[in-house]
Parts: C-alpha cells; sequence; structure tokens
C-alpha cells in the first residue's frame, strides 16, 4: 500500500484520510453484483476507494491492512447482506468500524441492507454465528449500532437495478 495520505473536504476532520470510502461487506453475496456497481459509482465520481480485493498487498498481512484501511477511510460503507453475520471476518471488520466512530467522530459509517430487512440486523435474526462465546456480544452490539444508523435498504421484493440516480444519491448524502 502506498504511504501517502491526502486530506479530505471535509472541514470537521481532526486527521487526513488515505481513503474517502471504505468498503465493508460480504464477497460472496454482493462482490459481483451489487458492490461491482457501487465501486465503480464511487470511483467513477472520484471518490477513492478502500475495496479489499484491488487495494490489499498480495502476501501483506490481511488484518492488519484491512484495520489501517478502516482507519485512513472518512467514509465506511458496510453492505448487509443475507450471509454478512456467518464471516467472522466481517464481523470483525463491522467491530473495527464501530469502534472507529470513537476515535474519529467526522467519520461517517453509512450502512446499505442489501436484500436483509434493516430490523434483521439490529436483532441479530437469522445468520448471526452464535459459536463464538467470546466474541458474539461485541459483535451483536455492532450490528445494532451499524443497524441504528441511517442508511438504504435494498428491497429483495423491487430487486436490484443498477440506478445512476441511487448511486448520486448515496455518494451525496
Amino acid at each position: 500500500m502506498a504511504s501517502t495520505s491526502t486530506e479530505t473536504s471535509s472541514s470537521s476532520s481532526k486527521l487526513p484520510h488515505k481513503y474517502d470510502v471504505f468498503l465493508s461487506f460480504r464477497g460472496s453475496d454482493t462482490r459481483t453484483n451489487f458492490v461491482d456497481h457501487l465501486y465503480e459509482g464511487l470511483v467513477g465520481n472520484r471518490f477513492n476507494t478502500f475495496r479489499d480485493d484491488e487495494q490489499l498487498e498480495r502476501g501483506g498481512e490481511i488484518s492488519s491492512q484491512l484495520l489501517d484501511a478502516i482507519e485512513e477511510s472518512r467514509i465506511c460503507i458496510v453492505v448487509f447482506s443475507k450471509n454478512y453475520a456467518d464471516s467472522r471476518w466481517c464481523l470483525n471488520e463491522l467491530l473495527a468500524i464501530i469502534e472507529s466512530i470513537a476515535s474519529d467522530d467526522s467519520r461517517i459509517v453509512l450502512p446499505i441492507f442489501y436484500h436483509v430487512n434493516p430490523s434483521d440486523v439490529r436483532h441479530q435474526r437469522g445468520n448471526a454465528d452464535k459459536e463464538k462465546v467470546e466474541m458474539t456480544m461485541k459483535w451483536r452490539n455492532a450490528l445494532t449500532a451499524a443497524a441504528n444508523l441511517s442508511g438504504y435498504h435494498v428491497d429483495p421484493k423491487t430487486g436490484y437495478k443498477y440506478s445512476h440516480d441511487r448511486h448520486h444519491n448515496i455518494l451525496q448524502n
């Protein structure tokens, strides 16, 4: 990863951010559809965006690179999908994102509920990993905190159709 950092346009930011946006998502659910379109929309609108498949150095320690990218991002977009909470990796990433809000009050966390109901995430109904007793409460608290944030709900009944206006609306907020 490059070690340079750029100032953000946010006047309330305490520290410069290397990335405008960090994308958190479950790859098997959304990488080749929703997240690809969102990523292209962000990059096309000149947002410096971290997406794990493009930004990680090969052979590097993935966990420290992701944690650094979270800390170096002004906005974290969390794309909740059907199997997001099945991934220990996703849950640890979400925990780091939620904890990062405390260290930088200019950071924005934007949840997108892709074919999942926000209340299912808020109340951990469905596929949350129950076997990891030590981390379950932290993960549950992070899921609840993220689901309580104002975000976007992509309803499976209406399907997802790429919309420049929808992405523009997400990017402008």
